[in-house]
């Protein structure tokens, strides 16, 4: 069967699986050496990546649904999401089906909740699905040398955004850096979503007074210089700051 037999054959099962005009399409951010990346599938259907987004079933909650989306397309499982936007541009998807006619399931005018997620990647055995090429983590910085579909870049760019936009009041890391991590790899994480340096006194002093990390009895061992401390997420606090937000940052 080839991709547009199987997108037919999807989309007559689709009407009666899915709500009609309401999709969700996750951006799931990751931080690997040193680089902001992206979760993006390859589909089989004109080549073309994009978000690991799905629609929603008629006897599902919405975030139930993204929680099962995620799953079903990549493989991922307990990653913190939340939602960042609405993007319901009138033509936003029938470009992309143009070989077919109206009445295909997937052509119809669809609204899609955008969320934000983060997930270590060092964490993932990426899985993808029967309707994609490859299931792969972009570095943002190469997003330009791939051939992204829809609205999905413009999905993206909302998302980094926004995820500055919290970075403010919101603690950050939990999801994206090792168990273990030093000041200096936190501080790194900060300005590459930031996307400018950091003054390392100010940091250092800012973070720690948030009462979010644990320092530990253990040193990074094998750099040429002296050994730096090395830190864990205090997840009771770190909890408490995500409910809460931050007062002293």
């Amino acid at each position: 069967m080839d991709s547009k037999q199987q997108i037919l054959l999807r989309s007559n099962e689709a009407k009666e699986i899915y709500l009609p005009h309401i999709s969700a399409d996750p951006v799931i951010f990751g931080f690997e050496n040193n680089g902001l990346k992206v979760l993006m599938l390859q589909t089989n259907y004109r080549q073309k990546w994009l978000l690991p987004g799905g629609y929603v079933r008629k006897d599902e909650d919405l975030d139930d649904a993204v929680v099962r989306i995620l799953k079903d397309r990549a493989g991922i499982s307990d990653a913190y999401m939340e939602e960042f936007g609405v993007f319901g541009k009138k033509d936003r998807s029938e470009f992309f089906f143009e070989d077919f006619d109206e009445t295909l399931f997937h052509k119809q005018r669809f609204i899609s909740i955008g969320y934000l997620a983060l997930y270590n990647p060092s964490n993932t055995i990426l899985v993808k699905d029967d309707i994609s090429n490859a299931c792969d983590w972009i570095f943002l910085d190469e997003l330009d040398n791939i051939d992204i579909a829809m609205d999905h870049r413009e999905i993206i760019e909302k998302a980094l955004l926004t995820l500055r936009e919290k970075i403010s009041i919101k603690p950050i890391g939990y999801n994206l850096l090792p168990e273990k991590f030093t000041l200096s790899e936190l501080q790194k994480l900060y300005e590459t979503i930031l996307g400018k340096e950091l003054n390392r006194g100010n940091f250092y002093r800012k973070i720690k007074n948030l009462g979010i990390l644990k320092k530990l009895d253990e040193r990074r061992r094998g750099g040429a210089h002296k050994a730096p401390d090395l830190y864990s997420f205090d997840e009771q606090n770190y909890n408490k700051a995500l409910e809460n937000g931050l007062n002293n940052w």
